[in-house]
C-alpha cells in the first residue's frame, strides 16, 4: 500500500492519508459465497436481480422473523404502538431505500459507464441499501443493547472469567464485548451442514451491512468512525477478507489485525438507522407519555420548519396525526440533507479519507442531538426500561451459564443428568459439537442472541422451575 502523510488541516485520526480507491464497479459486486467466478450485473434478470433476492432471503430468515418479539426501547413491551426490532428494521429499510436511490441517481449520472458498460442502475443502490439497511440488527440479542452487555460481561465479570486463560486476545475481546454486528455478519454468512454459505448474500449488500469492517482489537485505536465497534468474530475472519478483497475495500491496518475503510453504501446504512431511532423512537416516547407533546413539536418543528404546511397541520385533531405528520417531513429532511453530505464527500468516501457518520456532518446536526438528549432522560432511562434491562440481565446470565456448563461437561464426557436435560432445550441445529473452546462458547452466544425477548423469559422460567402453567 502506498502511503502519503495527510495535510495537518485535513488530519481526524492517526491513519495516514491513502493514495488507494474503491471504485463504484468493484463495491457493486454481485458474487456470493461459494461462487467461482464473477456475476456481471449486465446478465441479471432484471425481474429478480440479486439485490433482490438478497433482500427476500433476509426476511423470510428465522432471525428476522425472531426481531417481532425483540426489544427496540422498551423490552418486553405489549403496548401496541410501541416498535420492535422487527418495525425498526423495516422502517430502517425503507429510509435505506429511498437513501440508495437518490445516491445511485446522482452516481450514475457522475459515472454513466457503470450503466453504459456495466448495466448497474438508480435502482441496484436502493436495493442493496434496503437489503442491508433490514440485516442492520438481525445480530442483537433480547432486551436491546443490555442484552449484548449481559453477554460481555458474563465473561469479563461473571461466571466466564474462567475461561480467559484457555482463549487468544482477540477471542477473548470477542466474547467480553459480545457485538451485534459481528453477530449479524456471523447469521448472514456462516455455514452448517447442508446450507452453505448461510443465506447467500451478494458481497455488495454484505459490503454495506459492514459498518464496522474490523476486528475486536484492537479496541477503538483510531477516531474513525469504522473503528469504533468491531464487524466480525475471529471465526468469520477468513471469509470477511474474502469479501473485502472483492469488494476492493481498502485496508487500513497491518501485521496480525484486520481492518478496512468502510463500503461507501455503509454510510448510507447507519445514516438510515441514525434518522430512524432519532426520530420514531422519540416518538414512542410520546406516544407513552414519557415526553409531552408541547415538548415534542418545539423540538420536531425545528427540522421541519422549511417544509411544514402550517395550515394543514392546523387542521390534524389528534396529537398521534400530528406527531406523524411531523415525523414524516422530518425524516425526508434528514434524508436529503444525508444525500447532500454523501454526495460532496463521495470521493472522500472512495479514497477512505472521509471518518464520520453522515449525520454528524448534518446541518441538523444540533437538532437530532436535542431530541436524543431528550430521548436519554426521558425514555433509555426511564425506570420502565431500567427494570426490564435488569430483569434481561439476569435471564441472559443465567441461560449462559447453564448452557455453557451442560456443553462443555458433555464436550468433556461429564455430562450430568441436569446437563442432558438442559441441553435437550437446545434447537436441532445447536447440537453440532464443536472441538475449540472459543467456538463452544460463541456457539452458545449465538443460540442466545437469537432468542426473542418472550422465548428467553419463557426458558428462564422453565429452568428455573418458576413458569406459569
Amino acid at each position: 500500500m502506498l502511503l502519503t502523510q495527510m495535510p495537518p488541516h485535513k488530519i481526524q485520526h492517526p491513519t495516514p492519508k491513502t493514495k488507494e480507491m474503491m471504485h463504484w464497479e468493484q463495491l457493486l459486486s454481485l458474487k456470493k459465497q461459494g461462487d467461482k467466478g464473477k456475476r456481471l450485473r449486465k446478465e441479471e434478470d432484471d425481474t429478480r436481480i440479486g439485490f433482490e433476492v438478497d433482500y427476500d432471503r433476509i426476511i423470510f430468515s428465522s432471525a428476522f422473523r425472531s426481531l417481532q418479539d425483540k426489544t427496540q426501547v422498551i423490552p418486553l413491551s405489549k403496548t401496541d404502538f410501541v416498535h420492535t426490532r422487527l418495525t425498526h428494521s423495516l422502517e430502517v429499510s425503507v429510509v435505506g431505500r429511498s437513501l440508495g436511490r437518490l445516491v445511485g441517481k446522482k452516481i450514475i449520472e457522475k459515472y454513466p459507464h457503470l450503466k453504459e458498460v456495466h448495466g448497474f442502475n438508480i435502482n441496484d443502490f436502493g436495493a442493496i441499501v434496503a437489503a442491508a439497511s433490514l440485516a442492520h440488527d438481525i445480530g442483537n440479542p433480547p432486551f436491546g443493547h443490555s442484552g449484548e452487555k449481559a453477554i460481555g460481561e458474563y465473561f469479563s465479570i461473571g461466571n466466564g472469567q474462567k475461561f480467559k486463560a484457555e482463549l487468544a486476545p482477540k477471542e477473548w475481546q470477542d466474547l467480553i464485548d459480545f457485538e451485534g454486528n459481528a453477530n449479524g455478519f456471523s447469521v448472514l454468512t456462516t455455514s452448517r451442514t447442508g446450507i452453505e454459505g448461510g443465506l447467500r448474500i451478494s458481497y455488495a449488500t454484505l459490503g454495506a451491512f459492514m459498518k464496522y469492517p474490523k476486528e475486536s482489537l484492537p479496541k477503538k485505536p483510531t477516531s474513525n468512525i469504522s473503528d469504533k465497534k468491531y464487524g466480525f468474530f475471529q471465526t468469520d475472519k477468513a471469509f470477511f477478507k474474502n469479501v473485502a478483497e472483492d469488494l476492493g475495500m481498502i485496508l487500513n491496518k497491518s501485521g496480525d489485525d484486520l481492518g478496512y475503510q468502510r463500503h461507501p453504501l455503509a454510510f448510507l446504512v447507519e445514516a438510515a438507522d441514525d434518522i430512524c431511532y432519532t426520530i420514531i423512537d422519540f416518538e414512542d416516547g410520546i406516544n407513552l407519555g414519557l415526553v409531552s407533546e408541547d415538548f415534542a413539536l418545539e423540538y420536531l418543528i425545528k427540522l421541519v420548519k422549511d417544509s411544514i404546511n402550517t395550515s394543514k397541520y392546523k387542521t390534524l385533531i389528534t396529537k398521534e396525526d400530528r406527531i406523524s405528520y411531523l415525523r414524516a417531513l422530518a425524516i425526508g429532511s434528514l434524508i436529503n440533507d444525508a444525500v447532500d453530505v454523501f454526495m460532496e464527500n463521495e470521493e472522500a468516501i472512495l479514497a477512505g479519507n472521509f471518518h464520520s457518520a453522515l449525520t454528524d456532518k448534518s446541518k441538523y446536526k444540533a437538532q437530532m442531538d436535542d431530541i436524543i438528549n431528550i430521548s436519554v432522560k426521558n425514555i433509555y432511562q426511564s425506570r420502565e426500561v431500567i427494570e426490564k434491562e435488569l430483569v434481561g440481565y439476569q435471564i441472559i446470565q443465567t441461560l449462559l451459564d447453564k448452557f455453557i456448563n451442560a456443553f462443555n461437561n458433555k464436550f468433556h464426557g461429564k455430562a450430568s443428568n441436569y446437563d442432558k436435560l438442559i441441553l435437550k432445550m437446545l434447537p436441532e441445529k445447536f447440537l453440532e459439537e464443536k472441538e475449540d473452546l472459543y467456538k463452544r462458547l460463541l456457539h452458545i452466544c449465538h443460540y442466545i442472541s437469537l432468542l426473542t425477548d418472550g422465548n428467553a423469559l419463557e426458558l428462564y422460567e422453565t429452568i428455573n422451575g418458576t413458569k406459569r402453567k
